[in-house]
């Protein structure tokens, strides 16, 4: 199974992901860059939820009746606010016109229609230090468990040069809450110089899965099951969205017993 997913060099679609493409049943991944003045359409979805995250420069979003002008506050995912972000339900088209250059992420999940549309703004999002030492990393909740919609998670991560992070390996893949929940999970990469790379394991208890990825800027990593830490050379700063959908929308997760000495 192909884990690592590259980036197109040119064209506004950087990547794309789909339930189809990745062969899973939850989680819908895309990512697109736009010069100044460019349009994006996204269409309508008729059985799947949308969060759309702003991830450098400004756009407006226009979605059936609703507006929303000129958000956006950041230049790129290094710096330090936090995204503003859209949430459409199923079958709402949206168009996207950039007002600068810019770069969005569009995540999918399944959903019946039962929320309406809304701006995510910076302020609402949960900002967290996890864990300590050359284990820290920064946490950015743009849309959890506590934050409405049906089936879709969104969290953005930036990680220092020579940390680990997803660390100590943890995994979400049995579906047997509150113990753990099964969750599909993408990885949405940026590294700062962007000629750098980052490594991540994706890897199984039985060791079915156990594949080592050397991650490039822009690149998707796909973790269907298993663990998947991963770890930042030094002298480049590691960025990543992901994107989490399953059966229940709740977060529970279950570490690599061999690794969880470190917690105590």
């Amino acid at each position: 199974m192909d884990l690592l997913i590259k980036p197109q060099p040119s064209g506004q679609r950087i990547v794309s992901v789909t339930p189809a493409s990745a062969g899973w049943h939850y989680v819908g991944f895309s990512a697109w860059r736009l010069a100044r003045s460019e349009e994006l359409a996204l269409p309508a979805l008729s059985d799947r939820e949308t969060c759309l995250v702003v991830l450098g420069g400004i756009v407006s979003v226009e979605a059936g009746p609703d507006q929303w002008r000129e958000i956006g506050q950041r230049r790129s995912v290094f710096e330090d606010p936090s995204p503003f972000a859209v949430y459409l339900p199923p079958a709402r088209a949206a168009l996207v016109k950039a007002d600068t250059d810019a770069e969005i992420g569009v995540a999918t999940a399944p959903a019946a229609g039962r929320l309406p549309a809304r701006l995510i703004e910076p302020h609402t999002m949960r900002r967290t230090a996890r864990g300590k030492g050359s284990n820290t990393r920064y946490v950015c909740d743009i849309l959890p468990q506590d934050e409405p919609a049906e089936s879709v998670l969104v969290v953005e991560v930036r990680t220092p040069a020579g940390h680990s992070s997803s660390y100590p390996p943890h995994k979400h893949d049995v579906d047997n809450v509150p113990v753990e929940s099964l969750l599909e999970e993408s990885y949405y990469h940026q590294v700062n110089p962007p000629q750098g790379f980052v490594f991540q394991r994706i890897y199984t208890d039985d060791r079915v899965l156990d594949q080592s990825l050397a991650v490039e800027n822009r690149d998707v990593v796909l973790a269907p099951r298993g663990y998947h830490p991963v770890v930042v050379p030094h002298g480049y700063e590691s960025y990543y969205l992901n994107v989490m959908a399953g059966p229940k929308r709740v977060w529970h997760f279950h570490n690599d017993p061999a690794h969880e000495w470190m917690l105590a």
